[in-house]
């Protein structure tokens, strides 16, 4: 079984000042964020349902601390065993009362807690979908800035997106979803050796990468691009991942990617009070993920991207990257702070390896990580269903 990491505990004196402050002074910061959130969507035209999520995300991002955080989630290890028990135990429930759906069996018959841990003994592969059975399947790092651990929702989203694709189709898909080191205890680059160990412990049990996608949303979709970067320029601090039979990754996605340590560019200013995120934010993450700051600046200077791929030259970084990745899927809301990196990514990608087929999506009506929060509410929404269906089109 998986360890469900976590580390340095809050001690008694800090879990009393953080009660206290929860009750007090971050009160008003959660009502400003909110009263801040809903009325710049409405007068920018937008329906409001998920900003009021919005705001409390950028309440606990931007008054806590990592420490915090961690403290007042569960592990991801744990979501995952919850999330699969309260999941077949409500898919039963649906049966025994006669009101199944047509996907409540077939959770049943597939949803099962299979952990493996990693080499490093710290890491860890949770599986979501019945591995054996599988032909399909998708490596998943969730977001969270490297700070936060895995949310339910995101599970959901596994589930919406990419089993029920599989169900749909007649096949069976396995989501491996990566459990890592969350900063501070761990730093750049620690979390992209445990996603390149990942990568080859699934190629070790025969999964051929025609049948994989690789993928994550925020500081997951960051974990993606480096991987992709380890795959064209191997990092020297992790694993080799060689591609047997001379075979490409059939696709990469990253949903709101974090692809530069930069607070400065025009999406940054344009929704620095309607996203969960800010500029603010974003250098106290920066800070965490980096310390500080020696290895990254020493990599931006010599042009190495593989932690911030959008402080370099893009195109040039991943010239040739088409050797190794069929496709490249990127999803960015206009009201997200990560807008202009995004695109950034994307268009630097697609400019150097016309061999890869990038789709790049924007969506007005969209601030940062929209698919977390419809997987929260349980919902097929929009950004879901545009994940499935490119889903579809790589595999299928």
């Amino acid at each position: 079984m998986a360890r469900a990491l976590r580390k340095n505990p809050l001690r008694l004196w800090e879990r009393l000042y953080l009660l206290a402050h929860l009750l007090t002074i971050d009160n008003a910061h959660l009502a400003l964020n909110l009263v801040t959130c809903v009325s710049l969507a409405v007068l920018r035209g937008i329906p409001i349902r998920h900003f009021f999520r919005v705001a409390r995300n950028r309440f606990a991002l931007g008054c806590l601390s990592p420490r915090e955080i961690q403290h007042m989630n569960p592990s991801t290890a744990t979501i995952y065993r919850e999330w699969i028990a309260s999941t077949c135990a409500a898919a039963q429930a649906r049966i025994d009362s006669g009101h199944a759906t047509p996907d409540d069996q077939y959770m049943l018959d597939h949803l099962h807690c299979h952990e493996e841990v990693l080499s490093d003994g710290e890491s860890s592969i949770l599986w979501v979908g019945d591995r054996r059975r599988a032909s399909k399947f998708v490596l998943f790092l969730h977001g969270g800035g490297f700070i936060a651990p895995m949310q339910d929702g995101h599970l959901e989203w596994c589930l919406r997106s990419f089993i029920q694709a599989g169900r749909h189709q007649g096949q069976h898909v396995a989501v491996a979803v990566l459990q890592y080191t969350l900063a501070p205890e761990a730093r750049y680059p620690v979390q992209l050796t445990q996603a390149a160990d990942a990568l080859a412990c699934l190629l070790k049990l025969g999964v051929r990468p025609r049948d994989l996608v690789i993928g994550g949303d925020s500081a997951g979709a960051n974990l993606a691009a480096q991987i992709m970067s380890h795959l064209l320029h191997p990092h020297p601090d992790a694993k080799e991942a060689a591609l047997p039979h001379e075979e490409r990754i059939a696709g990469v996605f990253a949903v709101s990617p974090w692809v530069s340590a930069r607070t400065d560019d025009q999406s940054m200013a344009d929704n620095a009070f309607i996203d969960m995120l800010s500029p603010v934010i974003m250098e106290k993450a920066v800070h965490e993920l980096f310390g500080n700051h020696d290895k990254y600046n020493a990599e931006k200077k010599r042009g190495q991207g593989w932690a911030m791929p959008a402080d370099v030259d893009t195109g040039a970084w991943y010239k040739g990257l088409g050797k190794f990745v069929e496709r490249v899927y990127v999803t960015v809301g206009t009201q997200e702070v990560f807008r202009d990196q995004s695109v950034v990514f994307a268009e630097g990608i697609r400019r150097t390896n016309p061999d890869i087929e990038v789709v790049l999506e924007e969506m007005y009506d969209e601030a940062h990580d929209f698919i977390l929060l419809e997987g929260k509410r349980k919902e097929d929404g929009d950004a879901t269903r545009r994940m499935r269906r490119w889903i579809e089109g790589v595999f299928w």
